[in-house]
């Protein structure tokens, strides 16, 4: 058998044992990633050609699942078809590809020449939770690879761009945000010796805009409230500088642990890491709330099939709570951020005016940037299409 036969054959029996999964279980991208990694065989490049496929899959799978159905191998080429073109898939898909045309960018390009529909790669409860996700932009962009993005923590860009030009590693800056850079190339940018000094993060584009809708003074102190592995936090630990301080708060002992590491390499002191709940006031309170994560689809393309509107409904309650929980801790004339990583409406906009009813001390503060996105006026909903980004919801508060 040739090597394309057998590799094909291999995505195959991958794609097979994971098919049962990718409509139901949330935690489908660890179990992916277990799968991949039990292959002793394989190589980086084996494991990065296979991951890359089989997210493809996922992606388009209403048009990929009859396809598998009825002719496995021509499923395995369209999705060579569909693969992003990457070093690890460049030889795979060159074999398939003799007698295709070449991929459209657009989604609508891909579906006219694979007689398939565009509007059936997303759930259809979308429709009524985010109606911008049905632009022809929109639809590209949450359908293209995630780029790598990283937000720059120190000065130093020098020594960072001296690194990456030695590693033969290409990137560019934001056009909206000079401390992120999205890195062109493959590369695992965390075995750098200037990731190891703590001088970037690799955090989304949109990510690091929630923040930067924000006038945030130096000396401030900060609760995060919702802080996980500490993306965020880090970065208004860089805002409210060594005169201020941020408090980091969540109920997982393990992204705590992960957050004072990252704190730690950052040379970062003015973070405090506590499981216990906070008491007292502080200048601003960030709530980066819990979501059913449909700003991720790009990177975790299974939470399209496995999201349900019952869900949706759940977190959006949950996020009501904390807000009222954690609102408690803002001064007078201290300010409130709500965020998550979202397109819904339900957990955004419904959720801000359920709030702005419940708790009418608060009152919208327009954002100091606004990064072309359009207001609903309460708060920005950061849209992939616009920088290349993950989708995410931000809308700042002031307590009178």
């Amino acid at each position: 058998m040739s090597v394309t036969g057998n590799q094909r054959q291999i995505f195959l029996r991958l794609a097979a044992e994971l098919r049962p999964h990718w409509h139901r279980d949330a935690a489908f991208a660890q179990r992916l990633h277990t799968l991949i990694a039990r292959q002793r065989a394989f190589g980086s490049r084996d494991r990065r050609l296979y991951r890359e496929l089989l997210y493809t899959t996922v992606r388009y799978a209403p048009w990929i699942e009859p396809r598998l159905d009825r002719d496995p191998v021509e499923a395995a080429a369209t999705v060579a078809w569909l693969a992003a073109d990457l070093p690890a898939t460049r030889a795979y898909r060159l074999a398939h590809l003799a007698d295709r045309p070449p991929c459209p960018a657009s989604v609508a390009g891909k579906a006219a020449l694979l007689h398939e529909a565009p509007d059936i790669l997303l759930p259809a409860w979308l429709k009524e939770e985010c109606p911008q996700a049905w632009s022809e932009l929109e639809l590209d962009a949450l359908h293209r690879r995630a780029p790598l993005w990283l937000r720059i923590q120190s000065g130093d860009h020098a020594a960072i761009a001296a690194e990456f030009a030695a590693s033969g590693w290409t990137w560019r800056t934001s056009s909206v945000h000079p401390e992120a850079w999205e890195v062109l190339a493959e590369a695992d940018v965390t075995q750098s010796q200037v990731f190891k000094q703590g001088l970037f993060e690799i955090q989304d584009l949109g990510s690091q805009l929630i923040l930067a809708t924000v006038d945030i003074p130096a000396g401030e102190r900060w609760l995060d409230a919702c802080a996980g592995a500490g993306g965020k936090t880090l970065q208004l630990a860089r805002l409210v500088g060594p005169g201020g301080k941020v408090d980091a708060h969540d109920i997982r002992p393990a992204a705590l642990t992960e957050l004072a590491t990252r704190a730690g390499r950052a040379g970062l002191r003015n973070i405090s890491v506590r499981q216990a709940e906070p008491d007292g006031l502080y200048d601003g309170v960030l709530v980066d709330a819990p979501c059913s994560g449909s700003g991720t689809w790009r990177r975790a393309p299974h939470l399209k099939w496995t999201t349900t509107p019952e869900q949706i409904a759940r977190h959006a309650t949950a996020q009501l709570d904390l807000l009222g929980q954690f609102s408690a801790r803002v001064r007078p004339g201290g300010r409130l951020i709500y965020a998550t990583c979202s397109l819904a409406r339900s957990e955004n906009t419904k959720v801000m005016e359920a709030f702005l009813a419940q708790q009418p001390e608060f009152t919208p503060v327009a954002p100091m940037a606004g990064f072309g996105y359009v207001s609903d006026g309460v708060g920005l909903a950061i849209l992939p299409a616009a920088h290349d980004t993950d989708g995410f919801y931000v809308a700042t508060l002031r307590r009178s």
